[in-house]
């Protein structure tokens, strides 16, 4: 692979997910990543500040997202089904990336470090649903709810996608199943 082909980005994250797996977060370099994807270091870091963005750099694009579908959400619609249709439509985005999404929480799951930076991620993103749903005229702490009981179903219905099971249904059929699943908890069902 030489290194003026394209989409070097989704080659240096496919060779860390590939390194992280096979040795370890912590065990792995930036050398060797560059090396497996056939690129240099200084691409890598063209790329990402270090090694551990590689499986953070979404952030950004998935906050936007989950933002704008709470911002096109009609206006006549409760909190949590504005958060609702935001994490259903985060479900459609990352659909066709199981088998990624599976590998990638492998390797967070073996690193405390990477758990950390995990879970900062998810308030990041909890802040951004609470804070859009403050500008829609949603009042605290109902904004704040919303927005972490959200991204609890998200999360309840992302270890049960990218679980063992290969006969689970996609990502956003499961979060609607987990909404589901609330309500009923809620209303005492």
């Amino acid at each position: 692979m030489g290194r003026w082909e394209p989409n070097a980005r989704g080659r240096l994250e496919q060779a860390a997910l590939e390194l992280y797996i096979e040795r370890g977060y912590e065990q792995t370099t930036v050398a060797e990543i560059a090396g497996r994807a056939g690129l240099t270091e200084r691409t890598f870091f063209r790329h990402f500040a270090d090694k551990r963005e590689v499986l953070f750099w979404g952030s950004g694009p998935l906050r936007e997202h989950l933002v704008a579908a709470v911002e096109d959400a009609p206006d006549a619609a409760a909190p949590i089904e504005m958060v609702a249709r935001a994490v259903e439509a985060v479900g459609e985005l990352l659909g066709e990336r199981r088998e990624s999404a599976r590998r990638r929480r492998s390797v967070i799951a073996a690193n405390p470090e990477l758990q950390e930076r995990e879970l900062i991620k998810l308030a990041t993103l909890s802040a951004a649903l609470a804070g859009t749903l403050r500008g829609r005229g949603v009042t605290d702490p109902a904004a704040s709810l919303a927005a972490e009981v959200g991204l609890a179903v998200f999360k309840v219905a992302f270890e049960r996608w990218v679980g063992d099971d290969p006969g689970q249904p996609g990502l956003s059929e499961l979060i609607r199943e987990s909404f589901d699943e609330l309500k009923a908890v809620t209303a005492g069902g």
